[in-house]
């Protein structure tokens, strides 16, 4: 056994049966522009898989520890528990940053502790270990991983939309609805970065990142929600 199985199977409390399978889930779609020779592809469509696996065990999760919760509520906890920044943090505390294979270029510029990357590869590896292993395995993983956040998300109401948050506040206050405008967007076209402002009028209010403009939308209105003391 090499040190990279033994490490992933105590950070992951599984047996790995099939190493390869995460290999490819910690490979970086960059890496594979500078290392031709590589015999692995990269951790999309394990990333693909592990977001479909997410989607179901979240929701399995929530509907029965919820039983009361009506679905519109389910659905805003959900999103809060398997957003960008929450599988991100997930990543960073079970030390996925390690294992990443990047490009020297994304290397050098933070990768393995940039959000979007950190998300995806957390999904990829979900993938993996439903592969090599089966739902049952997944359900526990995640058990530990990440569903433990769920309790501070439902009892701080971290799970209310920053957006819709904030386009009331904007509405009753103001009269006005806010407007989302793209700063400044960078990086290739499967892994971009995007700046978002929002707007009142004219009125600058906040600025965010994210992986999509739907993710870096959020952000701003969260920034402008704390400019207004709201979170």
């Amino acid at each position: 056994m090499d040190n990279f199985n033994s490490k992933l199977e105590s950070i992951l409390e599984i047996k790995i049966n099939d190493i390869d399978l995460y290999r490819i889930a910690f490979t970086h779609r960059s890496y594979l522009n500078e290392n031709k020779g590589y015999r692995f592809q990269s951790n999309e469509r394990l990333e693909f898989l592990g977001d479909a696996i997410l989607q179901f065990l979240s929701s399995e999760y929530l509907y029965k520890k919820y039983p009361y919760f009506p679905e519109g509520k389910l659905t805003n906890i959900r999103a809060a528990v398997v957003c960008t920044e929450s599988l991100a943090l997930a990543s960073k505390n079970l030390g996925y940053g390690e294992f990443l294979l990047l490009s020297k270029g994304e290397e050098s510029t933070g990768g393995r502790d940039r959000e979007y990357i950190l998300a995806n590869t957390f999904e990829a590896v979900l993938g993996a270990i439903y592969m090599d292993n089966d739902i049952h395995c997944c359900r526990k993983f995640l058990e530990h991983s990440l569903f433990t956040a769920v309790k501070e998300v439902v009892d701080n109401n971290l799970f209310k939309d920053a957006k819709s948050t904030f386009q009331e506040l904007a509405q009753e206050l103001k009269g006005i609805t806010p407007n989302y405008r793209v700063i400044e967007d960078w990086g290739p076209d499967h892994d971009k970065t995007f700046k978002v402002g929002v707007y009142l009028d004219d009125k600058f209010y906040g600025e965010g990142l994210g992986g999509s403009k739907q993710d870096a939308q959020q952000e701003a209105a969260k920034r402008a929600l704390e400019i207004w003391g709201k979170i």
